[in-house]
């Protein structure tokens, strides 16, 4: 899949890369804090990495996407590289009802500390994820499969989903995989180094380094 960058508050494509850090005032598309807030401070959405590290990574994903799948590794290797980095997950299930039964059950898993095996274990699973291969895959990670039940219909699962379409929508966000750093997003699969360029960009571009 071709990589296509876009800033978030413009329609057209371009280089983020400035000589000098740019304030939100001298950006000529910067993102509009509220957006960010949403986009990158969400209590609903999972973090890894460095909770408080000086730039947030978002990554829109969907279980049956299997470019997605094959970023597991890179992301996992980003951040061990940089320990000031946090990434956000933002759970968008764009292929239908198989993907939002993986969004929700998953997103149910957060409260019982498992979130991020079930979400490996999801993520490494063969075939698509659906109703039955995502319950048997749970029962596999040591969830209850009737509290996990209960748990998708939560407020904060819909919320979350809810907010994920609407942030892609606002956005003009093209599928998934998309990684957002600074006022860029990058559609498609990425190497580590795809990835380590677009948070370097989003630390000028924020003035970060």
């Amino acid at each position: 899949m071709i990589p296509r960058r876009l800033v978030l508050s413009g329609a057209a494509a371009c280089g983020m890369a400035a000589a000098l850090p740019l304030r939100a005032a001298d950006r000529p598309n910067p993102m509009p804090e509220e957006l960010r807030a949403a986009l990158e401070r969400d209590p609903t959405a999972p973090v890894l990495g460095n909770p408080d590290g000086d730039i947030t990574l978002s990554v829109f994903f969907d279980y049956n996407c299997p470019h997605c799948r094959k970023m597991v590794g890179p992301i996992q290797a980003l951040i061990a590289s940089d320990p000031a980095l946090r990434v956000v997950y933002r759970e968008w299930p764009v292929f239908g009802e198989g993907s939002d039964f993986a969004a929700r059950a998953s997103l149910a898993s957060l409260e019982t500390g498992k979130y991020w095996r079930f979400h490996a274990a999801l993520m490494a699973m063969r075939g698509r994820a659906e109703e039955t291969s995502v319950m048997r895959v749970a029962r596999q990670t040591g969830l209850d499969p009737a509290a996990l039940r209960r748990g998708m219909e939560a407020e904060p699962v819909t919320r979350h989903i809810a907010l994920s379409f609407q942030l892609a929508e606002h956005m003009g966000l093209m599928g998934t995989p998309t990684f957002i750093a600074g006022d860029e997003a990058v559609f498609g699969e990425q190497s580590r180094a795809d990835l380590a360029a677009l948070v370097a960009r989003g630390r000028r571009t924020l003035g970060l380094g």
